[in-house]
């Protein structure tokens, strides 16, 4: 469904899907395929403190970081005093493992996104956080237009991608969202390795 409204405008634009999820793969190879483009992952993890209920902070494989807007500047300057050598051996052990999960083919060739309508895919956004580590790492990158696509998202989620996005593609806006998994019949997301071998087949894919 998210694929059909955003083929008429896109199919013949030059364009690349960022997907930020192993389930946000599922939906975005149906984009990729029917505009032809280039598909690709951005992933990320979330920095815990002890005792938090919520992530202080958000790295993506590239290095990329990001502060959890649920907390204030005050909130985050308090903690990250408080656990600084913490916060950054969690950096460096988050990174390990992504680059790890993602291999030697599945880093973001930025080349790729310059001058292009970028399309970042999730399966379902319950905060805004993953879209501020998105924007974190395109912020040095000259492309078109900034879309955003979710068949799922918080009311807390649209709110970020009207800052964000120059466009919006959302199909179902959630005041008390569950767990993205709820919202689906199957959830049978492939094995992570199963789903990069497929990103870098995604040509094979096309429709």
């Amino acid at each position: 469904m998210l694929a059909s409204q955003l083929v008429p405008k896109y199919r013949y634009e030059n364009c690349a899907v960022i997907v930020l999820s192993d389930g946000g793969a599922m939906v975005g190879i149906q984009v990729a395929t029917q505009l032809h483009c280039v598909l690709t992952m951005l992933l990320s993890a979330e920095i815990m403190l002890p005792r938090e209920p919520n992530a202080i902070a958000g790295i993506t494989a590239q290095g990329n970081v990001a502060f959890n807007p649920v907390y204030s500047s005050g909130e985050v300057e308090e903690m990250m005093g408080d656990y600084f050598s913490f916060v950054e051996q969690e950096k460096f052990n988050k990174l390990h493992e992504m680059n790890q999960l993602l291999g030697t083919g599945g880093l973001i060739d930025k080349k790729l996104l310059r001058g292009h309508n970028i399309i970042l895919v999730s399966d379902g956004l319950k905060t805004g956080f993953q879209l501020d580590l998105a924007a974190q790492f395109l912020k040095p990158i000259d492309y078109e237009k900034l879309i955003i696509a979710a068949p799922f998202a918080s009311v807390q989620a649209v709110d970020r991608m009207h800052i964000l996005a120059d466009e919006i593609y959302c199909l179902n806006v959630l005041e008390n969202y569950m767990d993205t998994n709820h919202y689906y019949d199957q959830n049978d997301v492939p094995d992570h390795d199963v789903v990069v071998k497929t990103i870098e087949d995604i040509v094979l894919h096309w429709q």
